[in-house]
């Protein structure tokens, strides 16, 4: 393609993009990840219990966190049995809210709280 043709607007370039429309009351893609990034983070807290088999929370576990590996798991899991708690994950209010929920529908004992300092 021809310096002419990017400069006078014809082709197909990578500039040319449309710019995005917002109406009114609806935010942008920018907005919403601005907004993502702004928002607190909170920790997911896994909490010992005497009930379930540590095999069994290392399944939840995986099942419950996205992208939860075995080692990751056997590890919170570990923790939290030797210290009484261990932390899940760091992520958004609502996500650690979701996580807990999930967490808790399973029989294991969890809780959320701010995450001081950020992640």
């Amino acid at each position: 393609m021809a310096l002419a043709a990017v400069a006078s607007g014809k082709g197909g370039g990578v500039l040319d993009r449309p710019a995005e429309k917002v109406t009114p009351g609806r935010q942008s893609e920018f907005d919403v990840k601005k907004k993502r990034k702004m928002t607190p983070p909170y920790r997911v807290i896994l909490h010992n219990d005497n009930y379930n088999r540590r095999e069994y929370v290392v399944k939840v576990l995986m099942k419950v966190i996205p992208g939860m590996t075995v080692d990751n798991a056997v590890n919170i899991m570990q923790e939290a049995h030797v210290n009484g708690l261990a932390v899940v994950i760091i992520c958004s209010q609502s996500e650690a809210e979701d996580h807990c929920t999930s967490l808790r529908g399973n029989g294991l004992r969890s809780s959320i709280e701010p995450a001081s300092g950020g992640c």
